[in-house]
């Protein structure tokens, strides 16, 4: 991008006016691939805008952007929920400044705003009303006392919880009940209308279980790991110090030497030295201090390894069963892609029948193929249902690197927007003020981001209420100074879009 140098005003004018033919055209043919998949009349709109802002997301528009500047124009950097309308806009007022034959008129002013209030709308009917002093709502996941403690769940009502959270991957569905029970009824006592989320578990990859001859182990960095996806396999032998077994075989169908393991979120990073019949073995890289303990439960991620993984499982079929009756909104974990949210959508067919399509979903974006997916996710699950994206960014950070998390959470949040999708921004927010009473300086500015969002989730901790009241009193600090962000438009790589999905 050269900064020095500026075209005039009329090579402006053409180039931008081939910029606006090109997306409208292709913007047009991958709407006409979507058209009849899409049975939400009130989402047709949005579908048009998402896939405009896709096509021009193709190309890098960054020079445009510099040299619109000193004309005083708008920069474009604006425009993801109005995308054809503020193009038409500038070309109209570079016609006006050069003096060229008129082709272009200003769009209605409605036009402008038209995208805003359908995200406004969208969110308010599925994450619930917004609070009266700030528009970013607060959820908060559940710890397992408030299916007793009725006076915890009250008081994170008072403080500014807008969603209570239940995640399935923890209790059984006594607790989750009592715990809906708790909240219900703490917002029948305050007056304000608290949403029920449940969060189906998905194929969340862990360590299912784990052998060694030391009584707990730890490892530490050139340790040798075997894993496995047999108890069989526990001889030892070969070098390694413990076994650790996961339940999911189609992973070591791909898993090829070199390819990285992260177990624990990263706290110990291994990579695969070789494969074999018996699964794999892993020499730790990088541990988290000295030494890092294993245990059962923790998490497995494979940043480098494709594989196909259900996205329900057994046990998240049951857990829906409850989610159907229990929830306001029902979350799906590790969500990758459209046919994903098709198998989903069958299995809510099954549940409900024609009033499957009354369900709010939300899809949780943990993963590099989510992302690269996250189009046609959008367009397969709010074609039919009210829908919002979850930014896990605990497990995404873990698959992409925490560099490209963020930038990433940002390209997610704007292709969200241009869909009229409502997000929210998820994972270690003021996490250590939850655990340890005290905030970090990073955490307060890490919400200043997250405000730019329609939703902020706290994990369960010991400080949880002190989280949610300093949440509310920065959000509605922050809220007054900013609603979303100019970004610079380069061109995405993630700004394509799948017309294969299929139908059911």
């Amino acid at each position: 991008m050269n900064t020095g140098e500026f075209k005039s005003p009329e090579e402006l004018y053409l180039e931008i006016k081939n910029l606006y033919a090109y997306v409208a055209e292709t913007g047009g043919k991958n709407y006409s691939q979507w058209e009849d998949k899409i049975e939400r009349e009130e989402f047709r709109s949005s579908a048009k805008n998402l896939l405009y802002y896709l096509s021009l997301r193709q190309k890098d528009i960054r020079q445009i952007q510099n040299d619109l500047i000193p004309l005083g124009l708008s920069s474009l950097g604006r425009l993801e929920s109005k995308t054809l309308a503020t193009l038409e806009s500038v070309l109209a007022a570079l016609e006006m400044v050069t003096g060229l034959e008129r082709q272009f008129s200003f769009p209605p002013r409605e036009e402008f705003f038209e995208g805003r209030e359908i995200l406004e709308k969208n969110a308010e009917e599925i994450l619930g009303e917004r609070p009266d002093d700030y528009r970013t709502r607060i959820m908060v996941t559940m710890p397992s006392e408030c299916s007793k403690d009725y006076d915890l769940v009250l008081s994170l009502a008072r403080k500014g919880m807008d969603i209570a959270r239940i995640n399935c991957s923890h209790d059984d569905e006594e607790v989750w009940r009592k715990i809906a029970d708790n909240v219900r009824r703490a917002s029948e006592e305050t007056g304000k209308k608290i949403k029920v989320s449940v969060d189906i578990s998905g194929p969340k990859i862990r360590v299912e279980w784990l052998f060694s001859s030391e009584k707990n182990p730890k490892v530490s960095e050139g340790d040798k790991i075997r894993l496995a996806h047999k108890t069989s396999e526990c001889e030892a032998g070969d070098g390694t110090r413990v076994t650790i077994g996961t339940g999911i075989e189609t992973i070591f169908d791909s898993l090829e030497e070199g390819h990285r393991v992260l177990i624990d979120d990263g706290a110990i990073e291994t990579r695969v030295s070789s494969v074999d019949e018996r699964g794999a073995v892993l020499t730790a890289e990088k541990v988290n201090g000295t030494s890092v303990r294993i245990k059962p439960e923790k998490g497995l991620n494979f940043p480098d390894t494709q594989f196909e993984v259900e996205v329900l499982s057994e046990k998240d079929r049951k857990d829906l069963v409850f989610a159907v009756k229990a929830a306001d909104i029902i979350n799906f974990s590790f969500v990758r892609s459209g046919k994903d949210i098709e198998t989903i959508r069958e299995e809510l067919k099954k549940l409900l029948g024609d009033r499957s399509s009354e369900v709010k979903i939300m899809a949780k974006i943990e993963t590099p193929e989510a992302v690269e997916n996250l189009a046609e996710i959008i367009l397969s699950a709010a074609g039919h249902n009210l829908f919002a994206v979850m930014i896990a960014r605990g497990d995404l950070a873990v698959e992409v690197g925490y560099i490209r998390l963020s930038e990433l959470q940002q390209e997610i949040s704007w292709i969200c927007e241009a869909a009229g999708i409502p997000v929210v921004w998820a994972t270690e927010v003021l996490a250590s003020l939850v655990d340890n009473g005290i905030p970090a300086r990073a955490e307060v500015t890490d919400v200043a981001e997250g405000s730019l969002t329609e939703c902020i989730m706290l994990n369960k901790g010991k400080y949880i209420e002190d989280a949610v009241e300093l949440l509310a009193d920065i959000l509605s600090k922050v809220e007054k100074h900013q609603y979303k962000k100019t970004p610079q438009l380069r061109a995405l790589s993630i700004a394509r879009i799948n017309n294969d999905i299929e139908e059911k």
